[in-house]
């Protein structure tokens, strides 16, 4: 079974930054992480996030498998790294309880990234496109600028664990006595009280609005790509960052053409006549129609390129082309004339008219009858 793209497996783009790919592995480690995942097969997309996550954040290691894929990236990898699956214990530790201990829940915290799903026609995908989505998400409440307090009100200390937002709990254990430290249930780790509520977002510190976002659509993109928009999801806690936007484009299908990567595919009907004795046509591309020379004799089948006819690559490297396929059109209804003539034609050809190639074909398929 085939692998799948590191890329894919971590949900970024292909010229994603550290800093992202990093972000991504976190948030997939945390997800499919043994010891707190509850998934199917959560060790293997564990192993499988992790695998690609270390080639990936290797500027050596991302380079051999930029050019060479699974193999280039497999060039050089030896024994050791912890155990199979679960190595860089320090990291996934620090990853789930801070570094040395429990989360504070009152330390700055990034917002949730968002997603949206963007539709746009074939063209706008190959020559790219600015425009406006408008698009649900929470903000910080401006009248109490997130604090979920009235203006003017008093906010008190938790008198439960004194603002520090965690409570210290005691257990007696097999081992002894063990201190947990936990979230504060009486004001949710936040380590105050609201007196009165900022009545424009209840207490809550923050509203929901309809926001509108500029985007840019790079020209290229592919179907299932997607745009990030630093800072454009959720609202950071506790004085954090917010998150990011992620736009995912789908490409609407096109009645003509296909994409094959950088390269535009599509089919041309030819006429017999124009087949046999050649032709000048033109043919339609994405940038405007342009000529093609059939030239005498061309088979159905046949391909033509049209060099840099094609999608210009989303990451600036050149332009793709255009591939032509000739379909050659046999007439259905023919009239009695051209029937006539067709006949004429045929005891004219004979064999002596084939060239080597037809000559080979047909005496093959003469053989297979004869039972040859």
């Amino acid at each position: 079974m085939s692998k799948q793209d590191y890329y894919e497996v971590l949900g970024v783009s292909k010229d994603a930054s550290k800093d992202e790919i990093k972000k991504a592995y976190r948030k997939l480690a945390r997800q499919y992480h043994p010891d707190v995942s509850e998934e199917e097969n959560a060790a293997d997309k564990f192993k499988e996030v992790k695998e690609a996550y270390e080639t990936l954040s290797s500027d050596q290691k991302r380079q051999q498998y930029d050019r060479f894929g699974h193999a280039g990236a497999q060039q050089g990898q030896g024994f050791g790294g912890g155990a199979e699956g679960f190595g860089d214990f320090g990291d996934i530790f620090d990853m789930f309880f801070g570094g040395g201990g429990r989360r504070d829940p009152n330390a700055p915290r990034q917002g949730q990234d968002l997603q949206y799903t963007m539709e746009i026609d074939f063209e706008e995908a190959i020559f790219g496109k600015e425009t406006t989505i408008q698009i649900p998400k929470e903000e910080s409440c401006e009248t109490c600028d997130g604090s979920g307090a009235k203006p003017g009100s008093n906010v008190t200390t938790c008198s439960h664990c004194n603002g520090a937002g965690q409570m210290n709990v005691e257990q007696n254990t097999p081992f002894g006595r063990v201190v947990n430290r936990r979230v504060c249930n009486h004001c949710s780790g936040t380590g105050q009280f609201v007196e009165d509520k900022c009545s424009t977002c209840g207490g809550a510190g923050n509203v929901k609005r309809r926001k509108q976002i500029d985007i840019r659509i790079p020209g290229g993109i592919e179907d299932g790509q997607q745009i990030r928009v630093s800072g454009q999801g959720g609202p950071g806690e506790n004085g954090g960052p917010p998150g990011d936007l992620f736009v995912v484009v789908r490409v609407k299908r096109h009645e003509f053409f296909e994409r094959d990567g950088d390269d535009i595919l599509c089919e041309i009907p030819i006429t017999f006549t124009q087949a046999a004795l050649g032709d000048e046509l033109e043919v339609p591309t994405v940038h405007g129609r342009v000529k093609l020379k059939i030239p005498a004799g061309t088979q159905t089948g046949t391909h033509f390129r049209l060099k840099g006819k094609g999608a210009p690559n989303v990451h600036g490297y050149g332009q793709g082309d255009q591939h032509i396929l000739v379909k050659v059109m046999v007439p259905r209804n023919l009239s009695d004339k051209q029937k006539e003539l067709l006949r004429e034609f045929h005891e004219q050809s004979g064999e002596d008219s084939l060239d080597e190639q037809q000559d080979n074909l047909f005496k093959r398929f003469k053989r297979a009858f004869k039972g040859e």
